[in-house]
């Protein structure tokens, strides 16, 4: 009886629809879905495209980047930090910092992807962004079994970054100062829309605020990009303490 009590809790605490199913339909819905989207990241691999290009690096270079890396924050501080010659160990240091918060998302997508086959799970991961990885964990919070949906979204990601990054690379000595445009606050501008979808209430607010905070803090007392990390951490801590209280 114990036993069944037992496993009966542990049922409950599993999130809704952990049973997944990795489809092409799954993927086509991913995909179209996340054009909107999609088409906001466009904006800021313009930016990068831009910015590649006044760094040095061909057309051929900054799209291998885009298709390589897929991490618009990162790629961005990476440009900050060109110079010749190449800072490595700076470039590869500040980077993985920014890039800690996939250690996170990864771990949020865990009980649904844990149901998946190596090959779909981590071939998913790959194309994760941070805008397909909360339009992805809304679908599944809200009961979705679409496995696939995180690679058809960061499919989509993943297509117009490199698209936007070629067009910015090569109109990058017309277009002069992303700045000027308001290109600068594309992404910005998708987040928030991203965070309406994302807000469920009251609590919500908690960890959202504590998150905010840490992060104002941490940006204005830490030199480099450690608010992202510190911020995600805390709201995390706050909606574990929360959850479990």
């Amino acid at each position: 009886m114990g036993n069944r009590s037992a496993d009966s809790a542990h049922q409950s605490e599993e999130p809704e629809g952990s049973t997944v199913e990795f489809s092409l339909s799954g993927v086509r819905d991913g995909y179209i879905e996340c054009v909107p989207i999609a088409l906001g990241v466009a904006g800021y691999g313009i930016v990068f495209g831009v910015l590649a290009q006044q760094a040095g690096l061909s057309v051929a270079e900054a799209a291998f980047m885009s298709a390589t890396v897929l991490a618009g924050a990162a790629q961005l501080i990476a440009i900050e930090l060109w110079e010749t010659p190449i800072p490595i160990l700076t470039i590869i240091g500040t980077t993985f910092i920014v890039n800690l918060r996939y250690v996170l998302m990864g771990a949020a997508l865990r009980p649904w992807f844990s149901k998946l086959s190596p090959l779909k799970a981590y071939g998913s991961v790959f194309f994760t962004a941070d805008e397909n990885w909360a339009l992805t964990m809304g679908k599944l919070k809200s009961g979705s079994h679409q496995g696939a949906y995180l690679l058809g979204s960061g499919l989509a990601i993943w297509s117009f970054w490199i698209v936007a990054t070629v067009l910015g690379a090569i109109a990058g000595g017309v277009i002069g100062e992303p700045a000027q445009y308001g290109l600068d606050f594309v992404l910005t501008a998708v987040f928030v829309a991203i965070a309406v979808g994302l807000w469920e209430g009251k609590s919500s607010f908690l960890p959202w605020i504590t998150a905010f905070g840490i992060a104002v803090l941490s940006a204005h007392f830490l030199p480099g990009r450690w608010y992202i990390l510190f911020g995600g951490v805390a709201g995390s801590l706050v909606e574990v303490i929360r959850f479990d209280g």
